[in-house]
């Protein structure tokens, strides 16, 4: 309970009945949270300043009470006022921004000793529970009083639901992904203004194009190449020169002077002797 003595010992004077105790807590749990005390009654005066104190003729109604409040680093104005109706006191709490009211009905007695009340020790009962209902019946949803850090919560919370979204379609089986090319790249279908564009790598095998063509270069096709040069020619088959260095070349034989003949201990295949084999 740090700073409600402080503030009930400086308000002791204006304290003469058990409701004057009762809307003296309650404002010592909105500057707890972040709001403080613009002045008394309902319209804006000049002399309005924010301040964790009560003004001064804050509890010259003992039926009505009226109070002002605005975020501690905002201008989001809020009215509390609080009824005495029999043995109950009910707080109103308005915001005066969004128009969102919110009530409190306290029993007084279940919370004051009106036998104690310049006794500060022993004038509360049940403060936590007192304290508990401020906070979830009177307060602003969520105890976020600062503009600001609403707003923030507000983004926070929309880029999670957004989150949620994405990964509800990442799960579904039937969802077709969306490709999208890389950034700087063209995509490979043809334009629209071009119709007879398509099968142009059948028209232009070579590719001169752009594209990738239709005829597959071994020499070009990316995988290592073993250390046969054709331009250097081959024995008995193709003089060096032959072939100029880097042109795409089929082998039509083996490279080798001595061509492997058959083993002697493999069968001959059936129709050896045909001539026409």
């Amino acid at each position: 309970m740090a700073g409600l003595e402080v503030l009930y010992a400086h308000v002791g004077s204006s304290i003469t009945c058990s409701q004057d105790a009762v809307v003296c807590f309650v404002h010592w749990e909105m500057i707890k949270r972040g709001f403080r005390c613009i002045g008394s009654g309902d319209e804006p005066r000049s002399s309005d300043k924010k301040s964790e104190l009560l003004p001064a003729d804050w509890s010259s109604n003992k039926e009505l009470y009226s109070l002002r409040y605005k975020t501690k680093d905002g201008d989001n104005q809020l009215l509390l006022k609080a009824i005495a109706v029999d043995s109950t006191l009910i707080f109103n709490l308005m915001n005066s921004s969004t128009q969102q009211v919110s009530d409190l009905t306290v029993n007084i007695s279940d919370h004051v000793d009106a036998d104690q009340l310049q006794t500060f020790d022993s004038v509360f009962k049940d403060e936590d529970c007192l304290s508990e209902k401020v906070r979830t019946q009177l307060l602003p949803p969520q105890d976020k009083p600062t503009g600001q850090r609403m707003e923030r919560e507000s983004r926070r919370e929309g880029e999670e639901e957004e989150e949620e979204r994405r990964r509800e379609g990442d799960s579904d089986p039937l969802r077709i992904p969306v490709r999208h090319p890389r950034q700087g790249r063209q995509p490979d279908w043809p334009g629209p203004m071009h119709p007879f564009a398509a099968g142009g790598a059948d028209l232009d095998p070579f590719g001169s194009r752009g594209g990738g063509g239709m005829i597959v270069d071994p020499l070009r096709s990316g995988f290592p190449r073993s250390g046969f040069d054709p331009s250097s020619g081959i024995p008995d088959i193709l003089p060096p020169g032959a072939v100029p260095p880097g042109a795409r070349f089929d082998p039509f034989g083996p490279v080798g002077r001595h061509r492997p003949g058959p083993d002697r201990d493999h069968m001959p295949p059936p129709g050896y002797d045909d001539m026409f084999m």
